[in-house]
């Protein structure tokens, strides 16, 4: 349960915050500062607008929403535990950054060590030139008890880590927030580091900075100029069951931080397709179900900051009894969400945006995700951790059975860490057949003088875009575009040669799409 000086202190902290967002929301701001004016017309600007949620659509006929799941590296995994320290697995139980400044990638993973952690956790450090091939050099600060040289940076885990280069202080450099023992309170919080190259961390703050334990993933959205945090919440009374749900909390500074609000609560639909998720992992599960115990949690929520919206990457956690020695069983899949304010969340597609792997595969009983995903010039990736046994099976729990028999540890199950990938802004598409399809957007205004559009056709198909006025009718000039075909992240929409629309900048438009044999992205007004 919520040690209550923790939950008491983090409200009275964040009072103040309160009073600001009800002055926001009064004012026509939104918690994340976009403009949510009552009966305004919704402003889309110059950023991309997706169709994970419909908040764009007004009418759609002939036309399927399709979830794309991330594509798996060929090379997976790319992390495995191969360091004495390490103990039987590595999980990406932290983050990954591209450093600009140095021109590498820089990872912060978690091991169930051997030795002095060899029941705990530490987060350790790897580095890359490419993404894909990872070393771990010896840069460790914390002795591991044996004495020699490792790479372990912090005793703590679940480190979503951030390169602040505007921080003036160099002591603040690197910023993190972890989930900690300390020895006020009685169970492990949630608290911010700081570090000046991201391997010595000092506390930063004499309080967690949010309720809650055991899971934290934050994350930098550098359109909101926001740290978000999703923070977990044990024991919440929901549907009949406590469960493991999420907040969200966010600040402009990393020291002050909001009221946390609801994010991720599990629904009826959730508990409804329990059942289908175990049986895609039946064989990989150590107890038989108990149908009174079925139920789905939260476990860790992993984010990609959108220009337009907030992709949520939640771990999905499916219990279905209680496992030998305690705790829960069951297997974890990552889903897709949307958020434009962080504070609405949308979950339309519940099945893996990451492909469970097949039995015994190392990523085929549970998967979770670094804190945010990441863009590489016109690929988004998304590290993920993943191991071939449940959260309820023996080998998590200890290295023996009472019989002295070994549960598994580094025989027969581990935890690794891989990578999965997707073309720029392609996580759902909208899909016209060789009949054909339409969809018309709600009105907005926009900025920009030309329209893109990301989108692939398929043989002779074809994109056909209207510019309407509020109304849907035609604009002059602009009722049907010159037909889109190919496989491009950037289609520029011509209207008889013609592809400046600037004249209809801040003025309410709408769009219509007319699909064949085709797949739409998203689409932009760009400057």
């Amino acid at each position: 349960m919520m040690n209550s000086h923790i939950r008491d202190g983090v409200v009275a902290k964040s009072t103040f915050h309160v009073v600001l967002l009800l002055l926001a929301l009064l004012s026509g701001k939104g918690m994340c500062g976009e403009t949510r004016s009552p009966g305004a017309v919704f402003d889309v600007g110059d950023r991309a607008q997706l169709f994970i949620d419909k908040l764009i659509v007004r009418q759609s006929d002939n036309v399927a929403f399709t979830l794309h799941p991330g594509k798996k590296h060929p090379s997976n995994p790319l992390v495995v535990a191969d360091q004495p320290w390490e103990g039987w697995r590595v999980e990406m139980y932290g983050n990954v950054l591209f450093d600009e400044q140095e021109n590498c990638f820089k990872m912060w993973y978690l091991c169930a060590g051997a030795g002095k952690f060899a029941e705990q956790f530490a987060t350790c450090f790897a580095r890359s030139a490419d993404g894909i091939h990872w070393e771990k050099p010896l840069v460790g600060t914390v002795d591991d008890g044996s004495g020699k040289p490792n790479n372990i940076v912090s005793p703590h885990h679940l480190a979503s880590v951030y390169k602040d280069v505007s921080d003036p202080d160099p002591s603040r450099r690197y910023k993190m927030t972890c989930s900690r023992l300390d020895e006020r309170y009685p169970s492990y919080s949630y608290w911010r580091m700081v570090s000046p190259d991201g391997f010595t961390w000092n506390l930063e703050g004499n309080e967690p900075f949010a309720p809650g334990f055991d899971v934290v993933n934050t994350h930098w959205d550098p359109h909101r100029k926001l740290f978000v945090a999703f923070n977990k919440t044990h024991g919440l009374m929901w549907r009949g069951f406590p469960r493991r749900c999420f907040d969200v909390t966010s600040s402009p500074d990393f020291k002050t931080w909001s009221a946390p609000v609801p994010a991720f609560r599990p629904d009826l639909a959730d508990d409804a397709s329990s059942l289908a998720r175990l049986e895609a992992t039946r064989g990989a599960l150590d107890r038989p179900d108990d149908a009174r115990l079925m139920r789905t949690e939260f476990y860790g929520v992993g984010a990609y900051p959108h220009e337009s919206c907030t992709i949520a990457f939640p771990w999905i956690f499916t219990i279905n009894n209680r496992a030998r020695w305690g705790n829960d069983e069951g297997p974890m899949e990552v889903q897709l969400a949307v958020s434009r304010d962080l504070a609405q969340w949308e979950r339309p597609f519940r099945e893996p945006i990451i492909p469970m792997g097949p039995l015994s595969e190392w990523d085929s009983g549970g998967q979770v995700t670094a804190s945010s995903a990441i863009r590489v010039g016109d690929e988004i990736r998304l590290y993920y951790g993943g191991s071939n046994c449940t959260h309820g099976t023996p080998a998590v729990y200890r290295v023996y059975f009472e019989d002295g028999s070994s549960t598994g540890r580094q025989t027969r199950f581990n935890g690794s860490i891989g990578l999965v990938t997707w073309p720029l802004d392609r996580f759902v598409s909208v899909d016209g057949s060789s009949q054909g399809g339409t969809l018309t957007t709600i009105p907005f205004t926009f900025d920009g003088g030309r329209l893109e559009i990301n989108a692939r056709t398929k043989g002779k198909g074809s994109v056909v875009v209207e510019l309407l006025d509020a109304a849907g009718k035609p604009l002059d000039g602009f009722a049907a575009s010159e037909p889109i075909q190919g496989d491009d992240l950037r289609h520029t929409v011509r209207w008889q040669a013609k592809t400046d629309v600037s004249a209809w900048a801040q003025k309410p438009v709408s769009l219509r799409f007319r699909l064949q044999d085709a797949e739409l992205y998203s689409f932009a007004f760009r400057k």
